[in-house]
């Protein structure tokens, strides 16, 4: 499985951002996508997740309501939509995947940098 993440960027308080993960090598049908950011002196953390199958969503209370994920099955990616941005969202984002079920995220894309400017 490989993902691969794009779109970030340097954007102003209040401004919006799209990141997209393409996904490829898989059958993704059982796994979970996510998104997790990672801020300078800090610890990667969750951002967002959905079942590539139904389309569940999940989200950190800290993005609730300003970032929106979603997943395109004809193309093959993830994407995360960023509204409100702020400036304690600049971080490296990352993709990932994971099965359905399991405990660890066993796949990361490459990080993408988000910068919030304010």
């Amino acid at each position: 499985v490989q993902l691969q993440a794009s779109g970030g960027g340097l954007v102003q308080a209040g401004g919006s951002l799209r990141l997209s993960c393409a996904a490829s090598g898989g059958t993704f049908s059982s796994y979970v996508m996510g998104w997790f950011r990672q801020a300078p002196g800090k610890e990667r953390e969750f951002v967002a997740s959905i079942t590539w199958s139904g389309g569940m969503s999940s989200y950190a209370d800290s993005v609730k309501g300003r970032f929106t994920i979603s997943r395109d099955k004809a193309k093959n990616t993830v994407t995360l939509q960023m509204n409100s941005l702020k400036p304690e969202d600049t971080a490296l984002f990352y993709c990932a995947a994971k099965l359905r079920g399991g405990s660890y995220w066993n796949y990361w894309g490459q990080g993408t940098q988000v910068t919030v400017s304010s």
